[in-house]
């Protein structure tokens, strides 16, 4: 049973566990939160709190996510309340002189974390924007001041904005949780950067993902599970085209949820694999949902609950249902709404995932009723044009509102009151991303007037500019003009290659006639059949050779390379 109550004007949940004591200070605030500008405040903000503990003999940790930040801490009574009221004492007056130093130690980090499959999906779904902008580097830690993180601090880190969960008999005597006051703040609402849905977009060999985003329900998370169910039988155990076939059923915010499912295979299965899982979703959102699905799901869903209850393992996940707006809820609600589901509540959920889905795969998917996300700006901007130094038809466009790159008939284009960040390197360059998270990269070395257009975009970025430290002068790009490209042959060396020209060319008609009729001789005359093999193959060969020998001299001309 969890009961509720409350400890320096932050609300508790405690309830008894069978292990070690624990308890975890959490705040409605993550990367969700964050402009892409200012992306990694939030982590930055935690490290420095947790560096004030030291070193310790006792476990605890931190974490960062899409929506919350949170403090955790396994010991007992007086190590907990030692080590949560010297986190909110080290919020109150955060250790700067280490500022430099966990910016470093948070790059650091960032280049030893692996891919996550979830990063593409969360960009093309929302974009630059509120749920979208975890799949960015923490690009705008550069640009943090100690003023930044007080006043961030002063918004989010907050007594309205916390709650703490302790797993144990009591809430521990002497815990303070010393806070600055200020509001409770929601989730963001998830933004889109999809036209329409169902959508797709490419991506890497050997893997599919598809995500929807639906109401958050009992039916939802059964849905997924029962997804899941049905990808291990088919794709893996009964086809063997994928070895991980997986669900995942995370919460947005208050009211919405995002399912993702995942499918790997072998790169010459790709196709195979897209379709299976296209199929599955299918059987699903028209109906054909098998009720044991539905039971075996809920049965196992109802079993984890209780293990994670006898150990107060859904303590965690109650805490941050209240944050967003939730109501606490005793196990046996829980269960009570799991066994309600039916199958008929599971296939209403998929018909309405499918509508919101987005498709990653290698395999186009427009037969099956997949969209193309869109890659580019539908137009660009109208402004003062910088032509490319290198030739070709690529142009810099530098308006009033925004700024455009077109390169034939693609068109990227960032509008000023939509630019979520605005890199800057010293030496000009720079590289903007709208909210839609189309890119626009400005390398004045390129462009004709480049400094100039620089000058202009720095105009109506300075709010959402990011200094860059500097590149090495070998990273800064080099116009190499097409007129100072090899064109071909000249001169003599021309002059040779139209001689060969003229003479190949009736070698290999010549000879090629005559292996022609040598070989059609051999199917007509019944003598002297084998005299002519030798020759018709020469003749053959020569006639072959001589094709070879023009393209090559045809290529040299022009200036093509072999």
């Amino acid at each position: 049973m969890i009961k509720q109550t409350e400890v320096g004007g932050v609300p508790v949940l405690l309830a008894p566990t069978t292990g070690p004591a624990h308890a975890g200070l959490a705040f409605r605030v993550g990367f969700a939160d964050e402009p892409l500008s200012r992306r990694g405040i939030t982590h930055l903000i935690e490290h420095l709190a947790l560096h004030a503990m030291g070193v310790t003999d006792y476990h605890y940790n931190g974490a960062t996510g899409v929506e919350f930040t949170y403090f955790h801490m396994q010991g007992d009574e007086a190590k907990i309340v030692s080590f949560l009221n010297g986190v909110c004492a080290a919020l109150r007056d955060l250790p700067m002189q280490r500022l430099a130093v966990e910016k470093d130690v948070l790059q650091a980090e960032a280049g030893g974390r692996g891919a996550n499959v979830a990063e593409p999906m969360a960009l093309w779904r929302h974009g630059a924007r509120d749920y979208g902008t975890h799949a960015y580097p923490e690009w705008g830690l550069p640009a943090l001041t100690p003023d930044d993180l007080r006043a961030w601090v002063s918004r989010y880190f907050t007594r309205e904005n916390a709650v703490l969960w302790v797993a144990g008999e009591a809430v521990p005597a002497g815990l303070a949780l010393d806070l600055p006051s200020g509001v409770r703040h929601p989730a963001p609402t998830p933004s889109s950067a999809l036209p329409a849905t169902p959508a797709s977009f490419p991506g890497s060999p050997g893997i599919v993902v598809w995500d929807a985003v639906v109401p958050r329900s009992a039916e939802a998370a059964v849905f997924a599970d029962v997804l899941e169910r049905i990808m291990f039988r088919e794709l893996r155990q009964e086809t063997g085209l994928s070895y991980t076939a997986q669900t995942d059923y995370q919460p947005l915010g208050r009211d919405t949820a995002r399912i993702m499912a995942v499918a790997d295979g072998l790169p010459e299965n790709q196709g195979a694999v897209l379709g299976a899982l296209a199929d599955v979703l299918a059987t699903l959102r028209v109906g054909r949902v098998d009720p044991a699905d539905v039971t075996a799901v809920v049965d196992k869903r109802v079993e984890q609950l209780r293990q994670a209850d006898s150990v107060a393992g859904r303590l965690p996940g109650q805490a941050l249902n209240l944050l967003v707006g939730r109501q606490v809820e005793d196990v046996e609600q829980v269960i009570e709404q799991a066994r309600a589901v039916t199958a008929a509540g599971v296939a209403e959920v998929a018909a309405a995932a499918w509508s919101s889905g987005l498709l990653m795969s290698p395999v186009r998917a427009g037969h099956l009723g997949f969209a193309d996300a869109p890659s580019q700006s539908e137009a660009a901007v109208h402004g003062y044009a910088h032509p490319s130094l290198e030739g070709g038809g690529e142009t810099l466009i530098v308006a009033q509102d925004g700024v455009s790159v077109v390169d034939g008939g693609n068109t990227a284009t960032v509008r000023y009151a939509d630019c979520s960040i605005a890199r800057a390197w010293p030496d000009g360059g720079r590289q903007l991303v709208g909210g839609d998270g189309i890119v626009v990269r400005v390398e004045p070395t390129l462009f004709a007037d480049g400094h100039r257009a620089v000058a202009a975009i720095d105009a109506a970025t300075g709010p959402v500019r990011v200094f860059q430290p500097p590149r090495d002068p070998d990273e800064i790009p080099k116009p190499q003009p097409r007129d100072s490209r090899p064109r071909g042959a000249s001169g003599a060396t021309r002059a040779i290659n139209i001689v060969f020209l003229v003479v190949l060319w009736p070698a290999a008609i010549f000879f090629g006639v005559v292996g022609g009729l040598m070989l059609i001789s051999m199917f007509t005359e019944t003598d002297d059949r084998a005299d002519l093999i030798i020759p018709m193959v020469l003749c053959v060969a020569v006639a072959i050779s001589a094709g070879f020998g023009i393209r090559a001299s045809t290529r040299r001309v022009r200036g093509r390379p072999l």
